[in-house]
């Protein structure tokens, strides 16, 4: 694990200094109201509401907004084992799969459990020196624990 990551954890788990994070590194997911609902080496799950600035024409939030929610959840764990590491790591999404399953409305959560897929990945990208890819799986749930939507993001990560 990162020896950072802690220090990362905090950062991300304060409220106002997260929404300080977003507001600098992510603006959308500021004004879109991206909340960490839970966070640690293994599991990241983000929050995001139904509302005014979240809405699509068909009553339910936007597809963009779920996919921001879905990418910090994977995005959250990786950009904790590369912080403040030496030798720095990059890290990108290269692809994207989802499957929209149900309405999303009122809270939705989305969660990703891949954390130590991500640490043995970005252990070996820089064991190796070459890229190294995977592929994390961000479910998003509504308030009656009914699958809203699936996200399959493809990461890279490369020591520089």
């Amino acid at each position: 694990m990162n020896l950072s990551f802690n220090i990362f954890k905090q950062l991300i788990t304060s409220p106002i200094k997260f929404r300080y994070f977003l507001f600098q590194k992510l603006p959308a997911a500021f004004f879109s109201g991206l909340r960490i609902h839970y966070f640690d080496a293994e599991k990241c799950v983000v929050r995001i509401k139904y509302s005014w600035f979240t809405m699509n024409p068909f009553k339910s939030v936007y597809f963009a907004v779920e996919a921001m929610a879905a990418e910090m959840c994977s995005g959250m764990l990786a950009f904790g084992q590369v912080y403040q590491r030496t030798p720095k790591v990059s890290m990108l999404v290269v692809k994207m799969e989802v499957a929209f399953v149900k309405k999303a409305t009122g809270v939705i959560l989305f969660t990703c459990e891949d954390g130590q897929m991500i640490q043995n990945a970005i252990n070996d990208a820089i064991a190796s020196g070459e890229g190294k890819t995977i592929v994390c799986k961000s479910i998003g749930t509504n308030s009656a624990n009914e699958v809203v939507a699936e996200f399959n993001f493809t990461w890279s990560f490369k020591a520089k």
